[in-house]
């Protein structure tokens, strides 16, 4: 009997215009993240957690391996995983949520090669080790967590300067070859896609055609269709129209646009195609949503979109 397909969903955060970055340490969403074992899941952006803790079973596509209090990951975004935690006393995680190619561009907006190169190394792979294998790293993502926690005077700035210290250390760590952490290279038939993923995160508003999209991945359209269903279980129309739907879902939190104007700058051509494919994926429409501020946190949550408090 042929084994059933893991279920994958994206996890979709967005960050604030004026910040580099998300962190999240709330015990409150905690179980919320944490997902069974068939289930994967991936995020649009580098996702760096500390856990504080507990222990458990963590899933990297394909690979299962132990955590522990006091261990330290990095998953590039568009990586399948989960958390799956063990025993009853409790499991806390700390995570920092963050955009290379925006903080990269900001420091270096004239050095492209050095950008590109940075960034190779950053999502080279993941990682999973002991805080004492990597104290400098730890110690950064500490004061990024305190930073963001208590907002000083001048945090902003102070966590610019830590993001760009933080990337440069994970792509000097991924660039060793002799460490013996758990480190999993990008691989198979999800990492033949990712390249789609990241085109649609950057491309999302534009018109866009499937065998467009399936050119950046080097495929035949019939190729990449087949490919792309197999590993996130739904078609590339469905997954372009979920990114779309989840930015209407913060442009409507976050802004005065009527829906007509979100409906463009998301994408769709008409205000009748947005309002379908809201219904569809959000379970009403975008006005009753908007309407509805009881039931603003439960769609969100139920939609893994986070909504961000005290950053």
């Amino acid at each position: 009997m042929k084994k059933a397909k893991d279920k994958v969903e994206l996890r979709y955060y967005d960050i604030k215009q004026e910040h580099f970055l998300i962190a999240l340490q709330n015990r409150n969403w905690q179980n919320k993240y944490q997902t069974e074992a068939d289930s994967l899941h991936f995020h649009n952006l580098l996702e760096i957690g500390v856990c504080m803790q507990g222990h458990g079973t963590m899933r990297l596509e394909d690979k299962v391996v132990s955590y522990e209090a006091g261990m330290v990951t990095v998953i590039p975004a568009n990586f399948p995983h989960n958390t799956i935690p063990r025993g009853d006393a409790g499991n806390t995680w700390s995570y920092l949520f963050v955009d290379p190619e925006k903080v990269l561009a900001a420091f270096y907006p004239d050095d492209i090669l050095l950008q590109q190169k940075l960034l190779e190394h950053i999502n080279r792979q993941t990682f999973l080790g002991k805080e004492t294998e990597v104290p400098n790293l730890k110690n950064v993502i500490t004061c990024i967590l305190n930073e963001m926690n208590h907002t000083p005077e001048f945090y902003r700035e102070c966590v610019r300067g830590l993001s760009l210290s933080l990337l440069l250390m994970i792509a000097r760590l991924n660039s060793k070859k002799d460490i013996g952490q758990e480190m999993l290279r990008q691989k198979n038939g999800f990492d033949q896609i990712r390249p789609a993923l990241e085109y649609i995160r950057d491309k999302y508003a534009t018109p866009m055609k499937i065998a467009e999209i399936a050119s950046v991945c080097h495929m035949s359209e019939s190729h990449f269709r087949r490919l792309f269903e197999e590993n996130l279980g739904m078609t590339p129309v469905e997954y372009l129209n979920q990114v779309r739907i989840k930015k209407a879902c913060d442009l409507i939190r976050k802004t005065g646009y009527s829906m007509e104007e979100i409906a463009v700058k998301v994408g769709f051509s008409t205000t009748s195609t947005f309002n379908r494919n809201f219904k569809r994926i959000i379970g009403t429409s975008p006005y009753h949503w908007k309407k509805s501020p009881e039931n603003f946190e439960t769609r969100l949550a139920d939609f893994n979109i986070l909504v961000e408090k005290g950053w």
